[in-house]
């Protein structure tokens, strides 16, 4: 997109961009989202940015309207395999507040100085700047829905200090972290909302979502004492254990999707309502970034069923489907376990070697076991399992969000037992790709880069069997 097509875009407030650009407005110093509702401001007092983090670094502060920071991703960032894409989604998990802008090029295979200029020169923004912006929204949501004191939400946030957090607030909201804390309170009184176990949140989506597929998956291929599904159908509540760095967590997202307040023709998309129990609030970012993918929440469905459904093989599926989605992990190691192994065996694992949670909730009982136990028990002569689970915990095969998806691929194929379907289903679901042709079906380049979704039609109209 060009700036006058931005511009176009800004000035019909179309949601189908927010998380793809914003726009700042020089007269107000304020950034937006596309689709705010506020008056479309002069073409030339409009700049443009690739992430929010650039518009902060220009110094213009996020808009309480529209509430840029709680966009959807950018689908960008999922489909590239270069460095910036690599870099945004280890960006997204937390990996430059846990490790540090070294230990992001470490794991990308540059040095920092590569990174950062990279970062710099495509988004506007570089490593730091990019982290800084996700704390901001960090904070903002715990300020916003729960009751810890600001100076434990400052460190929760991934800030190295009060101080640092309370400038970053003051820039990025134009407020101090009090009185955002109270105009929440102010607005949930006058709404008469009651405090809810967990801290709340709306995970955002663009265009059309069928959360019912999605669901029904999650629901077929749930492993008892990690995931349940409850509910009728249209308002299942899919709940499961999370292991996080810092700590664990127990999540629980509703089927039922929220619904924009504005008609769709001028809004469309909406949230999943969810609520999260972390045992240490330094987890949120990575938590909610890992339930973005699982539910792949930063889709462009748009993008996806123009090219799909363009396909006269595709085209009625798409059509019945709109903004049918490919389903990730919310812990990709997991997902490459259960690949192999499927949902009977998965259960055995996890009652024979899983971690039990300290305060079970319902039937959530217990963690999945981490690779490192399963390969000292299950060691690499007993099969397949065993070599997988060694091959991830020696760092052989790498499933981070950085990890280079062909990479992964030719090592997987490498490891005994290991077909290429199975690796298909890890690299779609462990990795993200949404470019993994359907195993064992001929399939046009005209699908790319969206061959994962083309699987999931294929699956979801009964031409493929369930993998």
């Amino acid at each position: 997109m060009d700036e006058d097509t931005r511009y176009e875009a800004v000035r019909s407030r179309d949601a189908r961009f927010d998380g793809e650009f914003f726009f700042g407005v020089a007269t107000t110093g304020i950034y937006c989202r596309p689709s705010c509702p506020a008056v479309t401001p002069k073409r030339c007092n409009v700049r443009f940015f690739a992430t929010a983090a650039a518009a902060q670094g220009s110094g213009f502060r996020a808009c309480r309207r529209c509430r840029p920071d709680a966009v959807p991703g950018s689908a960008e960032w999922n489909v590239r395999a270069d460095v910036v894409g690599r870099a945004m989604r280890l960006i997204g998990d937390g990996i430059v507040d846990r490790e540090g802008v070294a230990g992001l090029a470490e794991r990308l295979g540059y040095s920092a100085r590569q990174v950062q200029r990279q970062l710099t020169a495509e988004l506007g923004a570089g490593p730091v700047a990019l982290a800084r912006a996700q704390r901001a929204h960090t904070a903002r949501v715990l300020l916003q829905t729960t009751e810890l004191p600001i100076t434990e939400i400052a460190f929760a946030s991934g800030f190295a200090s009060v101080r640092q957090f309370n400038d970053t607030v003051r820039e990025v909201y134009a407020s101090t972290p009090s009185r955002l804390r109270a105009a929440a309170a102010r607005r949930a009184s006058r709404r008469g909302a009651t405090p809810s176990a967990g801290i709340p949140l709306r995970l955002a989506y663009r265009g059309p979502y069928q959360a019912g597929a999605v669901f029904d998956r999650l629901e077929r291929e749930a492993v008892p004492g990690v995931e349940d599904v409850g509910g009728p159908f249209g308002h299942r509540t899919y709940r499961r254990t999370l292991r996080l760095p810092h700590g664990t967590g127990i999540v629980a997202v509703d089927e039922r999707p929220g619904l924009p307040r504005t008609p769709p023709a001028t809004h469309p998309g909406g949230w999943l309502d969810a609520r999260l129990h972390l045992t240490d609030p330094r987890d949120l970012t990575t938590a909610v970034q890992r339930l973005r993918r699982l539910f792949d929440l930063d889709a462009d469905p748009y993008a996806v069923d123009e090219r799909l459904g363009a396909d006269p093989r595709l085209a009625a599926l798409v059509a019945a489907r709109p903004g049918l989605r490919s389903p990730g992990a919310a812990d990709a190691e997991e997902a490459a376990v259960r690949a192999l192994v499927g949902s009977a065996e998965a259960e055995q694992l996890v009652r024979r070697y899983g971690k039990a949670l300290d305060a079970p909730c319902g039937g959530l009982t217990h963690l999945f076991p981490e690779a490192a136990v399963l390969a000292e028990a299950e060691p690499e002569s007993g099969g397949p399992l065993g070599a997988l689970a060694a091959a991830l915990a020696d760092g052989a095969v790498r499933l981070d969000p950085g990890a280079d998806r062909d990479e992964a691929r030719r090592a997987l194929l490498g490891l005994p037992g290991l077909d290429a379907r199975t690796v298909s289903v890890i690299r779609s679901r462990a990795l993200g790709d949404p470019d993994v042709a359907p195993p064992g079906v001929d399939v046009p380049d005209s699908w790319r880069p969206w061959r994962s979704y083309a699987w999931q039609h294929l699956l979801a109209a009964g031409e493929l069997e369930q993998a």
